[in-house]
């Protein structure tokens, strides 16, 4: 069982759900990221999603964008990322999914990319422009190094295509909850609610929602609706981005166990648990 598997079966045992903060390498710089997944693993992370800086982030939204810009600007190279979590993976226990864009692996070589990643503590991967269809070349490799390649579902996937994603989707099922890019939305789209009934019914995987998640109460209703993870980016980089990276860190933590607190309990008879 991968390290992803292990830990989506402990709180599903435990009837929790999963909280899945997200923050940009290298923003404002790699000494504060560290500091950053330690303070979220201390704060109530399960997993944590960790973006790798690219030019041309496409699935972005404009507070991440400017994260990655900021980072690159600053001359975070995909080398000293993993130097990094070499340095910091073993100082924690959430499982680290990189968030990365598909021209990087390739650029390495999905070998190379996948051995390096692995040796650098890396759990799993999730890499929105990589479709369905040429998935195949990644999952098998990444599979036979334990290293969980996660497909997303867009909510204008067909009946067909989500059995297919599902299927293939190694550690867990990532739902996108709203159509265009990630980014702090004033409501959950309640579309989330009959799409997570419509994944779970052809698959038992763990399901993970994310984009467009800023606050307490909507990661409640997500919960709430079913989901077995919450996923928040945006609202975590902004909050660690603002004022100085000690004020940051404080912020993200503080704001970390108030997500984990909103998520922890619920008497809603649409949980899913086996």
């Amino acid at each position: 069982m991968t390290a992803i598997s292990d830990c989506f079966e402990t709180l599903r045992h435990n009837r929790e759900c999963a909280l899945i903060p997200f923050i940009t390498a290298g923003d404002p710089d790699l000494e504060t990221t560290a500091a950053a997944l330690q303070i979220l693993d201390r704060s109530g992370a399960d997993i944590i999603e960790l973006g790798v800086p690219y030019s041309d982030p496409l699935a972005d939204g404009p507070v991440i964008q400017a994260a990655a810009t900021r980072a690159l600007q600053r001359g975070t190279k995909f080398e000293s990322v993993l130097e990094m979590l070499q340095a910091t993976t073993p100082k924690i226990r959430s499982p680290i999914v990189l968030f990365t864009y598909y021209n990087p692996i390739l650029h390495r070589g999905i070998e190379k990319f996948l051995s390096s990643v692995a040796a650098a503590g890396v759990a799993g991967l999730v890499v929105p422009d990589l479709p369905l269809e040429e998935a195949a070349g990644l999952l098998q490799p990444a599979g036979e190094m334990g290293i969980d390649v996660t497909l997303l579902v867009a909510p204008t996937s067909s009946a067909e295509r989500i059995q297919a994603i599902a299927q293939s989707s190694q550690g867990f099922i990532y739902l996108v909850s709203v159509t265009g890019v990630t980014g702090m939305r004033s409501q959950v789209q309640t579309r989330v609610s009959d799409l997570l009934k419509q994944i779970r019914s052809v698959t038992d995987k763990p399901i993970g929602v994310g984009f467009g998640i800023s606050e307490p109460d909507q990661a409640r209703q997500v919960r709430e609706w079913g989901a077995d993870g919450v996923a928040v980016g945006s609202a975590f980089v902004k909050r660690l981005a603002e004022g100085t990276p000690e004020q940051g860190l404080n912020a993200i933590g503080q704001f970390c166990q108030s997500l984990k607190a909103a998520i922890k309990t619920t008497h809603s008879t649409n949980t899913h648990v086996d």
